[in-house]
């Protein structure tokens, strides 16, 4: 049965297009927040300002009401609310686990897939199954 996955990772991460592809590639719905629904080119705080790593705290939650941030942030709760599955992609950062953890709250089934070694974590015991190759990953989701 095909799911409607959000996959949940980082920029920066060098996996994500391949676990985006091979969902696809394996017949799933899969939400891309590098490329949107809205036909942005996705969100990156750069795209408010050059500087937003010497933003205050107060800045920054000025900022999180920018329209550039309501609109991805409305595209990826959207995304969140109708997809039944989250694969978190290591490594990543804060807002994927965010994600994640929403998912797992959610009692929706969220899938961890660790290509490469990370630090150890223990609170990944929440979410229903560690893959360490797209191989499994595929498998699990076909539990």
């Amino acid at each position: 049965m095909p799911h409607h996955i959000y996959v949940a990772s980082s920029w920066r991460n060098e996996f994500y297009p391949e676990v985006v592809k091979a969902l696809k590639s394996a017949g799933h719905e899969v939400y891309d927040f590098r490329n949107p629904p809205s036909g942005d080119a996705g969100f990156k705080w750069s795209n408010i300002s050059s500087d937003y790593m010497q933003w205050s705290p107060a800045e920054y939650r000025i900022q999180l009401h920018h329209p550039k941030a309501e609109r991805q942030f409305t595209n990826d709760i959207e995304a969140m609310a109708s997809c039944d599955v989250c694969v978190l992609v290591l490594p990543c950062g804060r807002s994927a686990h965010t994600e994640a953890g929403w998912f797992a709250g959610q009692g929706k089934k969220v899938l961890l897939y660790i290509p490469e070694r990370q630090e150890p974590e223990l609170m990944y015991k929440l979410f229903d199954a560690i893959c360490c190759t797209l191989e499994e990953l595929i498998e699990e989701l076909e539990k």
